[in-house]
């Protein structure tokens, strides 16, 4: 069983068992700020195929590359003005950029699935201390089985990978609560590849233009999140529910009623008050939790598409999608 420590009471000894292990070639429970990640040595090639490994991940899938500065990214990254403009802006935080490799990178081929762009993250947090201790990127999609809910705390990496994995570093609850929102600036385009903990009138502000959102179901795999079937719990999602049946556990949003929930096996409310920033948050731990009751179905009310609406309602959508 992977080894639990807790970064806040026990900072350096988190650092200097995750440096050790990642030294090792073996894959992490890393906490950041958006879901926890499965994180290893972008540089090395073992140390990636555990991670594909421990996940069941497939391998045309690219992984986010996590750095502890701007100036390490620019060692492994081209800028173009406007990717740097909101590098600057976001950056530690929530957001991915899709940039064109520098041909020198040391990182290793199998992070970027073979594509000639890696995306980069420099995460907000402890994150941010172990990469830089460690002196080199990350590589870190979320510390999960491929396809499942997104984990959120240290519990949910332990009972899903945790005989799998040497160490596990327990941050307490993710603030975000979903994934990074990911973008790629093509000539004059800003293309919004995955909605996520940063929402896009907040880059549409900063660019200067408008975010062209993700293309129809079946577009290239060019960042993590975009197969059409992902974070999906063992029930079935049933979205945009203005009913709950016998049998079905409810996920709703902002206090508002439903028709039958008190038939429903259990009812969890995404944020009462209507806060889409606590919505987020909650999103896969309710999720998890209401599979956890054995439901029929899983019945989610619907949700506003507007700010971190648009990445909760991209999440929710993607967990109901037909299994593969």
């Amino acid at each position: 069983m992977a080894r639990l420590i807790d970064i806040e009471n026990r900072p350096d000894e988190a650092i200097a068992a995750a440096v050790s292990a990642l030294a090792d070639g073996f894959p992490i429970g890393l906490p950041t700020e958006t879901v926890y990640g499965l994180a290893a040595d972008a540089t090395n090639p073992q140390a990636i195929t555990r991670i594909y490994e421990t996940k069941g991940r497939p391998r045309f899938n690219p992984l986010i590359c996590h750095v502890a500065t701007l100036e390490m990214a620019e060692r492994h990254a081209a800028f173009d003005p406007l990717s740097r403009r909101l590098a600057e802006a976001f950056w530690p935080g929530p957001l991915t950029l899709v940039l064109p490799r520098r041909p020198k990178s040391p990182i290793h081929d199998l992070a970027s699935a073979g594509l000639d762009t890696i995306g980069l993250r420099c995460p907000r947090g402890f994150a941010g201390a172990v990469i830089a201790a460690f002196g080199r990127p990350l590589a870190a999609p979320s510390a999960n089985t491929s396809g499942k809910i997104s984990p959120t705390s240290a519990a949910h990496v332990a009972a899903d990978l945790g005989e799998k994995i040497p160490l596990i570093l327990d941050g307490g609850p993710a603030g975000v609560g979903v994934e990074s929102t990911i973008v790629k600036v093509e000539g004059d385009r800003l293309r919004l590849l995955r909605p996520g903990g940063v929402a896009a009138e907040e880059i549409e502000a900063v660019a200067g233009r408008p975010l062209i959102r993700p293309a129809a179901s079946g577009a290239t795999i060019e960042a993590p999140g975009m197969l059409a079937s992902h974070y999906a719990p063992g029930a079935a999602m049933r979205l945009d529910a203005a009913a709950v049946s016998p049998g079905e556990a409810l996920i709703r949003f902002a206090g508002a009623a439903v028709a039958g929930e008190a038939d429903a096996v259990a009812v969890f409310d995404l944020s009462p008050s209507g806060d889409l920033a606590e919505a987020a948050a909650n999103l896969f731990d309710f999720m998890k939790k209401a599979d956890a009751t054995g439901a029929t179905a899983i019945a989610v009310t619907a949700i506003p598409r507007t700010g971190l609406g648009e990445a909760i309602n991209d999440r929710l959508a993607r967990a109901a999608a037909p299994r593969p």
